[in-house]
């Protein structure tokens, strides 16, 4: 039976540099769109050999703003893609746009080289706090960029949305809720602005611009959590929500552990036993496809059956959560003293275990790192017991 993959092309061509932005996107690279989609189309051709035993039942284009490639580009890519992997038919195929880069005209041809999932970056219904985040679009491009989606017939709409910024208040944040909801999107994420060292907000941080506290952004992801789950939005991941069957299948890739290959400047890929990035530079990216030279950056092998930290951290990121038989079968390690840990986590609300399944709680979603890291002590520590245990057992016999 084939195994299903992911595919992932990074687009780093931006309009404008965000103002917390640390991906990877470069403004002002427009010339070279042609030249980068031709070594995207070399590398993602030569890769297909040893892509042969996997059916494709996803593909993301992520950026930077995939959409400033225009869809002549775009189809292009998609059409290598069908040519040279088995593509499935009913493969989600997701195009991460900004607002102010949309138009009918666009989403209608999108939709016919089979784009059937747009992701939105509207972070806020305030133009203010837009200025702020240094987005180049207003709140009024988001609903006419939604417009055009749905003229289009696209069927899988995800919006962006960020709490946390500067000068926001909870009302602010809860407007933004609520406008988003009106929009009716099938899937919605909820990020907190992370203040990424280099970046112009960084900067400005430095300066004395505040943002709110962590009591106030723990309080704006709970306000979140509650309002979208009464509007009909599962959670499913910390930061992702979704009508039911509208989960980003992509993203659970990520979090599942299943296969994805990456293609593009700065792409990461999990593929084949193992974990590799590709150079973070356009024109070294160009270069050393069109010269047949690798453009690995570092790689990584490491076998299923040492994957229990992965696990562990990534599973514990979703509502699915982890499971003792599941942990012992794959891993064939002890699942007891976590077991210990989760329960204490559960006495203090962070856990719970639902038909044999530990997950952590929306409160415990905000203390995931802190969890997550004593779980990953508590397991080293018990390994490291076992093996000495086994070690005076040798000795004695």
């Amino acid at each position: 039976m084939a195994q299903a993959l992911g595919i992932y092309l990074h687009i780093p061509f931006c309009k404008s540099k965000c103002a917390y932005c640390d991906f990877y996107s470069l403004p002002g690279q427009e010339a070279r769109m042609d030249d980068y989609c031709r070594a995207l189309a070399a590398h993602m051709e030569e890769t297909a050999a040893v892509a042969g035993g996997h059916v494709v039942d996803t593909v993301y284009f992520g950026g930077g703003t995939p959409s400033l490639l225009g869809s002549k580009r775009l189809r292009m890519l998609l059409d290598l893609l069908r040519k040279h992997y088995h593509v499935a038919k009913t493969c989600e195929i997701t195009l991460e746009a900004n607002p102010d880069s949309v138009n009918k005209k666009l989403v209608k041809r999108l939709r016919r080289a089979g784009v059937n999932r747009i992701s939105i970056g509207m972070q806020s219904a305030r133009d203010s706090e837009l200025e702020a985040l240094g987005r180049p679009h207003r709140f009024a491009q988001v609903v006419q960029a939604v417009e055009a989606i749905r003229s289009a017939k696209i069927k899988n709409l995800s919006l962006d949305l960020m709490y946390g910024l500067p000068g926001q208040e909870m009302e602010d944040w809860r407007d933004t809720l609520e406008r988003a909801i009106e929009l009716q999107p099938e899937h919605l994420s909820c990020y907190g602005l992370k203040v990424e060292e280099g970046t112009a907000l960084a900067s400005r941080v430095e300066a004395g611009e505040l943002l709110p506290d962590d009591d106030l952004q723990a309080d704006m992801y709970l306000c979140a959590v509650k309002r979208l789950e009464e509007a009909g939005y599962r959670q499913y991941e910390i930061s992702n929500f979704a009508k039911p069957g509208f989960e980003s299948r992509h993203n659970l890739k990520y979090w599942t552990g299943g296969e994805y290959a990456g293609f593009g400047a700065g792409a990461h890929s999990d593929f084949g036993g193992r974990r590799y990035a590709f150079v973070r530079d356009l024109e070294q990216y160009i270069r050393r496809v069109a010269q047949g030279e690798t453009v690995v950056s570092e790689e990584e092998l490491i076998p299923h059956d040492r994957r229990w930290g992965e696990y562990l951290m990534l599973r514990l990121r979703t509502t699915q959560g982890i499971e003792g038989t599941e942990y012992r079968r794959d891993f064939r390690m002890n699942f007891d003293p976590l077991e210990q840990k989760l329960e204490e986590f559960e006495a203090r609300g962070l856990s719970i275990r639902e038909n044999g399944r530990w997950r952590l709680t929306p409160g415990g979603f905000l203390l995931s790192n802190q969890i997550i890291g004593t779980l990953l002590e508590c397991q080293e520590e018990a390994t490291l017991a076992d093996t000495l245990a086994k070690i005076r057992r040798e000795r004695t016999t």
